[in-house]
């Protein structure tokens, strides 16, 4: 009886520690922007939802870092909310509608918006 119920506390300790060590996870996205109001967009979108622990997106890079409680959300919810606001990633694409109500130096897909001013004071 007492290895049994030793067992089991081995065992419940075990998976719990097992689940803590996933909890949060460190992931590198790609997502299409251009400047500095997609990077604030992309953030405040992403740090919005349950589980993003950390959302930071680089403009030269194109690359967003997280770091998320995958108990909480996935990383398809992530890039599901990322194309809701505009943006595309490899799994996601923005909407038309969304997309086109993006200011013009945002226009990610459109190749003259890299000429643009991007310093988002418009």
């Amino acid at each position: 009886m007492k290895k049994n119920l030793l067992f089991t506390v081995l065992f419940i300790v075990y998976i719990t520690n097992s689940f803590a060590q996933e909890k949060n996870k460190n992931l590198v996205l790609d997502v299409k922007g251009n400047c500095g109001m997609c990077k604030a967009r992309i953030e405040k979108a992403c740090q919005k939802m349950k589980g993003v622990k950390f959302a930071s997106w680089d403009i030269a890079s194109k690359k967003l870092s997280l770091v998320l409680d995958e108990a909480k959300c996935s990383p398809l919810e992530v890039k599901k909310i990322i194309a809701s606001v505009g943006h595309d990633t490899d799994e996601t694409k923005a909407n038309l509608d969304t997309y086109e109500k993006l200011p013009a130096c945002c226009k990610y897909r459109d190749p003259n918006s890299i000429n643009m001013d991007h310093s988002g004071k418009h």
